[in-house]
C-alpha cells in the first residue's frame, strides 16, 4: 500500500480520480492549488486508489494523507 501525501498547504482544486479507479505510475491523483498555482499530484506506483482521503475545496496540510494506492 502506497501513501500519497501533501507537500505543501494547498486548497484541493480538482478530484482527477475516485476510489477503484486504476493508475499508472505518473498519473495526475488531484491538483492543488496554492497562490493562484496549480500543483498535480502524482501517483507514484501504478495500481488501484484504495482511498481517497480528500474532497474538491478541502484544504490540506503538509503531510496530509491524500490517497492510498494498493
Amino acid at each position: 500500500m502506497a501513501e500519497v501525501r501533501a507537500e505543501m498547504v494547498a486548497n484541493v482544486w480538482k478530484t482527477v480520480v475516485a476510489e477503484g479507479d486504476t493508475v499508472a505510475d505518473g498519473d495526475t491523483l488531484v491538483i492543488l492549488e496554492s497562490m493562484k498555482m496549480e500543483i498535480p499530484v502524482l501517483a507514484e506506483n501504478a495500481g488501484a486508489v484504495t482511498r481517497l482521503a480528500v474532497a474538491e475545496g478541502d484544504v490540506v496540510q503538509e503531510g496530509d494523507l491524500i490517497a492510498e494506492i494498493g
